[in-house]
């Protein structure tokens, strides 16, 4: 149950600043309304970098599906876990996503575009193009699980502060690669608040685009899969 807590924490910790600050950027009537894509992309660092340090003691702090799945083709972890990070990780992003909305409320009924209100909880692609988005989350996703895979490295150890390199590196793939689908780069970050976006009851709110949901899902375990084979060659 550690394990499940620790990346249920982490997770929920990553998912309520991640998205609280994307809130906080895009609705109507907040004090950070129109702070744009610089201040939403230190904000998802930091969310990273608070994530990680709050839960690294008791579960290693994946808070990622496509962290998860790395380490156990790379045998950093046992395949009969990875259903008990998997869990804590969703249920954790829903939690997160729902603590969010409920510190923003006020703000989506004050916000007349739908389109605004979704992206508060999922990505979505800046021109839609199915295999140029799923190739942007492999790539977004391949330099974050190979940047994790050096960092976790005991040779590389920063102790409490490996916190620290992860969160720059979200921070910099953010600034650098987000911008063609918003980095989900973690399915469970853009999968759990895309579910909560339906069952929440926003609103005047559109659909949760399901049929775009599967890129931020499958790009980013391909790009893990892609990162693991890479560190194991090396």
């Amino acid at each position: 149950m550690t394990l499940f807590f620790g990346e249920f924490i982490g997770t929920g910790m990553l998912v309520v600043l991640g998205q609280g600050v994307v809130a906080n950027v895009i609705l109507n009537k907040t004090k950070g309304q129109g702070s744009g894509w610089i201040v939403i992309s230190f904000g998802w660092g930091i969310a990273v970098f608070v994530g990680v340090y709050s839960s690294a003691s008791a579960s290693g702090a994946h808070l990622n599906p496509a962290v998860t799945l790395a380490f156990a083709v790379l045998g950093k972890l046992k395949w009969e876990l990875a259903p008990v990070y998997f869990g804590g990780q969703m249920l954790g992003a829903m939690a997160g996503s729902t603590l969010a909305w409920l510190c923003y409320r006020p703000h989506f009924s004050a916000t007349a575009d739908a389109d605004a209100k979704l992206a508060v909880f999922a990505t979505g692609p800046a021109i839609r193009s199915a295999g140029d988005n799923l190739l942007c989350e492999m790539i977004g996703t391949f330099v974050l699980i190979l940047g994790v895979l050096f960092i976790a490295s005991p040779s590389n150890s920063l102790g409490a502060l490996d916190a620290l390199p992860v969160g720059l590196l979200v921070l910099g793939i953010g600034l650098s690669l987000g911008g063609p689908t918003g980095y989900a780069i973690n399915p469970a970050r853009d999968l759990g608040p895309r579910i909560m976006h339906t069952l929440l009851p926003i609103p005047q709110k559109r659909d949760s685009d399901w049929g775009y949901a599967w890129i931020p899902v499958l790009g980013p375990l391909a790009g893990a899969l892609l990162a693991a084979a890479v560190f194991k060659l090396i």
